[in-house]
């Protein structure tokens, strides 16, 4: 069953050339992060592009619930009334976070520091991801969480009524759970200290310094220190949300595998630590290039400009690169089966914990239909078909999934057969104009 409803099956046909202008929706990580800021600061914060997808709407619907004031302006642009720092009431009900992990974890962090009890829960996939990756650094602030079996949701968090400061070595690369020790640190007094081993996506950081938190950064030997000083008075913001590259991955990937097909794809966030995919591409041999370069609210931006690349070569993809792209495995396996030669990804088992077991779902799925495909706990390998090489006819299964979805709809649109999926449902909840966009440049995408 879909996240928010009944199943929607899909098909994705053999298409002509893609062509045209993708306009891709918000991008999401900070969509996210701005509707908890602002609700953090004292005054009205103007958020202009936001993601009006499920998870993100899920968040403000949050937001509302702890007292903040949350309004939909209409044409992307929403107003935000902050509580300030330490200032979220009590909610009278559920938080239910939907699919997000990003919602989910980045909230509890927030209200973690303040001393108000909330019980959180999600869709059938959020409800059976791991939660002690972020309540067992949010103990350490002295927060009492209580959920089910490996500290999965339905979890109720008690908020620490004194907070300590803490230090704290974030064991995996894991944006969202350095995230949430930061804005746990927000109001908990003194100095909050993370370290992480190998970079994130620093949007939390670069975000917070915007709203005038007393945050440094330093690399040192130990790692990436991140130092922040508790209970500042966060002021609102103005804020354009750039276009998402995690969406802008589907049509750019598309492009690259579609015979004739020249897309672009203008105004995506190049953020050195969300841009790994991109530069992979380029590694394997994608026609892929930048154009009009420039910087937008302190986010590196760019027009992405794809063409059809039948000259891509496998190539081993460095693991300390997978921060940056950890959310574009999936479709980069797809742009995989069309290259030449093996393409090795290693150094990506949080893939097996995210909204599903992305390794095994896209494994299945790309054997399926006629791709070798070989995986360990923590790499996984796709061995190129070549331009055109690729069967297609099988049906994928999603797990409620939202990039599978979309990367076996890809998939679809240059396999001989045409290719299918049992829910694409999920989809909403980050790129809800998919099917749209993509049969305005030419995609034979259907619900069937």
């Amino acid at each position: 069953m879909s996240s928010h409803g009944a199943p929607i099956p899909m098909t994705s046909s053999k298409c002509g050339p893609l062509k045209g202008v993708a306009h891709v929706p918000g991008d999401k990580s900070i969509s996210h992060r701005s509707l908890i800021l602002g609700a953090m600061s004292v005054g009205e914060t103007r958020i202009t592009g936001l993601l009006e997808g499920q998870d993100v709407l899920d968040t403000g619907k949050a937001m509302r619930a702890f007292g903040a004031g949350v309004t939909d302006l209409g044409g992307g642009e929403w107003a935000v009334q902050g509580v300030g720092v330490g200032g979220f009431a009590e909610p009278e009900g559920v938080i239910d976070c939907g699919n997000s992990g990003t919602g989910v974890r980045l909230i509890m962090g927030t209200m973690a520091t303040t001393p108000i009890t909330a019980t959180f829960t999600g869709d059938a996939s959020l409800n059976g991801r791991p939660m002690g990756r972020i309540t067992d650094p949010l103990a350490l602030f002295g927060t009492q969480a209580y959920g089910r079996k490996g500290g999965r949701l339905p979890l109720t968090l008690v908020g620490a009524a004194d907070p300590m400061p803490v230090r704290y070595t974030v064991p995996m690369p894991s944006a969202q759970v350095k995230s949430a020790v930061l804005l746990a640190g927000l109001n908990a007094p003194g100095q909050t200290v993370v370290i992480e081993k190998e970079a994130t996506r620093d949007h939390t950081e670069r975000m917070l310094s915007g709203f005038g938190a007393d945050i440094s950064v330093e690399e040192t030997e130990e790692g990436r220190v991140i130092t922040l000083n508790g209970q500042p008075e966060l002021k609102p913001q103005t804020i354009v949300v750039p276009r998402d590259p995690s969406s802008a991955a589907f049509p750019v990937c598309a492009a690259l595998i579609v015979e004739g097909s020249d897309v672009l794809v203008p105004n995506i966030g190049l953020n050195p630590t969300r841009a790994g995919l991109f530069t992979t591409l380029r590694e394997m041999g994608a026609n892929l290039t930048y154009e009009n370069e420039r910087e937008e609210g302190g986010e590196p931006v760019a027009d992405l400009r794809a063409k059809f690349s039948p000259d891509m070569k496998g190539i081993a993809v460095p693991p300390e690169r997978a921060a940056s792209m950890i959310d574009e495995y999936p479709i980069l396996s797809v742009v995989a089966s069309f290259a030449e030669g093996r393409t090795y990804m290693a150094g990506v088992k949080e893939l097996r914990v995210k909204e599903s077991d992305r390794i095994d779902a896209m494994a299945v799925g790309l054997r399926a239909n006629g791709v070798d495909v070989d995986e360990t706990e923590d790499s996984w390998t796709v061995h190129g078909m070549g331009p055109g090489g690729v069967k297609g006819g099988a049906t994928c299964a999603t797990h409620l999934d939202h990039r599978i979805a979309m990367s076996f709809m890809c998939l679809g649109m240059a396999t001989d057969h045409p290719v299918m999926i049992d829910d694409g449902g999920a989809i909403a909840t980050s790129f809800p104009i998919f099917e749209d966009l993509m049969g305005g440049l030419g995609a034979d995408v259907a619900r069937r």
